[in-house]
Parts: C-alpha cells; structure tokens; sequence
C-alpha cells in the first residue's frame, strides 16, 4: 500500500528529535505567575479577579469576551497581584493578571490521582460544556476555543474527527512525550471529542517517524476497543513523514484524500481536527475536572544545556523554563518560541507561557545566520514545495510592487506561513517574511471592504 501523505507540495528537513528520548518533567513553580487573558484566537477574555483576590489552582479568573474566545484559570495558588498589561514574547502590550504564587492548592473537585477514568457520559452537550469551562484550546498553535470548533453549523456534519498526532515540526517532541506517556488519556479524549460530534470515525494519525507512540496507540485502542461507543470507532493511522502534514488541511488531505478549498473550512469537507494535546486537555477537564493549566514544552537546541520536555504551568515566565532547562548557554543567540519553521523570535524572555506553548528553540548565532540574498532565478522550487498549490515567487514580486489586487487574486490570504517556500529557495530570498506581511495588509483589505457593505 503506497504510504499516506499529502498531494500538494511539502518539503523533508531533517527531524532533529534531539529531545524525543526525554521524559515530561514537572518544573518547579515560579514566583510569580503573569496569565494572559489573550492567549486564545478570538475576543480576549475579562477578568472577575481584583488585586487583593485570594486563588487557587483551578479557580476562574476570566471569563469569555465573546462567542469565539475561552475561560482562563489561575494556574496556581496565590494572591492576585494586579490586573493589568504584561508584554509577551515580541514586547508586545497584552491584558493579563499576575498571581503570586503561595503554595499550590487546587480547587474543590479537581482530581488530581493517576487513576484512569473511561466512562464516557452519554450526554453530548454535557461533555461539550465541560470542555468550555474548562477553558480547553486548540494546543496545535492555534489556540482556538475547542468548544467552538465542536460546534458545526447548521447543515455541516463532521464525517472524520482527526486527531493530529504528527507534530511535523522539526526539533519538537513534546507531543511524541505525551502519546507514550499519556496515551491512554488521549484515546479516551479521543472517545470524548467522537461522542460530541456524533460518534463519527476518528484517526489519530501519526507521522511514521513515531513508530513507538504509533504501536503504543495502537494498543490501546485495541484494549479498549470492546468498551464499545466511541472507542469501537477509533483508529491509529501512520503517515509519511513529511512536512508540513500537521496542518489541518494537508492532514485532511492525506487521510481522507479531499482537499480544503480555498474560503472553506475543515468541517466543509466532513472533518473536525484536534491536536494530541488538545485530546489530553479534553480528557483531563470533561474525566477529572481539570482546567487547562498546564502544557508541556519541549527545550531543545543543538546548542541547548540539556534536551528536555517539561510540564509547565500556564503564565510561567520563559525564563524560568530554560532555567529549569539548564539555563541559556552564552553561545545562544536566539530564543524561539515553537520549531524552526513556523515558531516566532522571542524578544522578552520574561514573558509568560501561554496554553499553546510547545517549545522553545535555543540556536546559536551561526544557525540564524541567513546567506546573501540573490536574485530569483525562476527555479520554480518554491512553487513546488507549497502545499497550498500556490506560486511564492509571483507573490514576491506583487508584495514588492504593492499589487494588493493581484495579490488577491494570487490567493496570498490562502498562504499558511509554513516556510516552505523559503526552505527551498536557492537565492535565499526571505519569501515567508515578504508573503506574511502581504497577506496580513490584504486580509485587512478584505476586511475592510466587508465592513463597509
């Protein structure tokens, strides 16, 4: 059988799991923690906490800003220190509430015990609204509300829930961590997130460079497959490595073989994806009623003290991190937060952990290092290693020429930032950079012209 991948584009760079062998650690907590009430796609979310508050772990602090945005929860237990701005990683001003910490007691209810629980409750709309207070996010990097995407609109229905396990990104393994280290809560999450939508099919597909969390899963669910309901519907699926398979709509595409167009989203072509995180956070609000609090991060870096992948409370400062890390070699020149190919630059390494924080990457100077840009010599490589099928060499052009128009047309909007296209380019044109800002000035654009209708 040819080996699953998908159709358009992608590219091979070297895997670097340099951290994978490493087992999820729990860091010490900070003195402080300083939890952003943005840290999710949508409306930032309102305090209900004042300097002053006594907390615990667990206990709401914010509430939904809007339909699209999610509950947030003190990580820790302490006192409210102030409700106000914090700058996160770019320097960036954002909303949020700094907690000092003073112990670490937990809310009444939250089961705290190793024990597994796989009962799944019958009622739906009952697991649905436990997932939304529990504040549960897309951890894949999106970070959008969980309960929002499990919610179709009228008329789509959600034929295949995937569960993206391939964590295509170079460098970063604390998603391969949590599938051997946790896999049976991410098949029973899986069980959960089937019963909202239906009991549909689900997958969790693996990259066939895991080939020990694809047996481990595939274990599992053989051992719970008799449960019946959503269990008997699961299935562990292995991929070709290839990135970037992780995004949703090349992961459509390789395991149900329909493709995404372009203004639609995943559930117009019958699907629902959920990252193998964001099936461990469903498990742990709907099963022990745990907020989402916590994450695991990968610190890595061929320049790196140590390779490691720890579990760490949401609003930790960065820095406190890498210390527990090993702290920041003088030979790191650069801190970015994610893998190589799509993470962001860290400018402010006293910014705080977010919920869809998976790593950190240490690099030294001579791996930031860019070559002289040339002159394009019209290779084509870049159009061929684009999985959205589109030509980032003319879209270089009309971002230098201001052709907002013909961007457009070009589909710049439809561009995923994978950083394909600059991965292969020859005469290291900074292609990702120039498409980024291209796309973001005509999104504006287009929403401007809607606004005005």
């Amino acid at each position: 059988m040819a080996r699953r991948t998908f159709s358009i584009g992608g590219i091979h760079p070297d895997d670097a799991k340099l951290s994978r062998n490493a087992a999820i650690e729990a860091i010490p907590l900070p003195s402080a923690v300083y939890i952003s009430l943005a840290q999710h796609i949508g409306a930032p979310a309102k305090a209900v906490v004042a300097p002053g508050d006594k907390v615990k772990a667990g206990q709401v602090i914010a509430e939904p800003g809007g339909f699209v945005s999610a509950f947030i929860h003190s990580s820790v237990s302490g006192t409210v220190k102030s409700v106000g701005v914090c700058k996160d990683l770019s320097g960036k001003a954002a909303p949020c509430v700094e907690i000092t910490v003073e112990g670490d007691e937990w809310v009444e209810g939250v089961d705290l015990t190793p024990d597994l629980v796989t009962d799944i409750p019958a009622d739906g709309k009952a697991i649905l609204e436990k997932i939304r207070l529990g504040g549960v996010v897309g951890l894949g990097g999106a970070t959008f509300p969980t309960h929002v995407k499990l919610s179709p609109p009228p008329g789509k229905t959600c034929e295949m829930l995937i569960i993206n396990g391939c964590e295509c990104e170079p460098y970063l393994t604390s998603d391969e961590r949590t599938m051997l280290e946790k896999g049976e809560q991410v098949v029973v999450g899986t069980a959960l997130l089937s019963h909202v939508l239906g009991d549909p099919h689900a997958v969790i597909a693996v990259e066939d460079n895991k080939p020990e969390a694809i047996a481990h899963l595939r274990g599992i669910v053989e051992r719970l497959r008799p449960l019946g309901g959503p269990y008997a519907g699961i299935e562990v699926r292995s991929l070709m490595k290839k990135y970037p398979e992780g995004g949703e709509k090349q992961l459509i595409d390789a395991v149900m073989g329909r493709q995404v167009k372009s203004g639609q989203l995943p559930i117009d072509a019958g699907a629902v994806v959920q990252n193998i995180c964001t099936a461990l956070a469903v498990y742990e609000a709907v099963q022990k009623n745990k907020p989402l609090v916590e994450n695991s991060v990968t610190v890595t870096g061929k320049g790196a003290a140590r390779q490691a992948n720890l579990l760490v409370r949401v609003g930790t400062p960065l820095r406190h991190v890498i210390d527990c890390a090993g702290g920041l070699p003088d030979s790191i020149a650069k801190v970015v937060s994610g893998g190589p190919m799509m993470g962001k630059a860290v400018v402010n390494l006293d910014a705080p952990t977010l919920k869809g924080t998976g790593g950190l990457l240490l690099l030294t100077e001579a791996e930031t290092r860019r070559g002289a840009e040339g002159s394009c010599i019209r290779c084509g490589k870049c159009a061929d290693a684009c999985p959205m099928g589109l030509e980032p060499f003319l879209l270089n052009r009309l971002a230098r020429a201001d052709r907002n128009d013909e961007l457009e047309a070009a589909s710049v909007q439809d561009c995923i930032q994978c950083g394909c296209c600059l991965y292969t380019c020859p005469a290291n044109i900074p292609l990702l950079d120039i498409i980024a800002v291209a796309k973001a000035r005509v999104l504006g654009i287009i929403k401007a012209r809607a606004a005005a209708k």
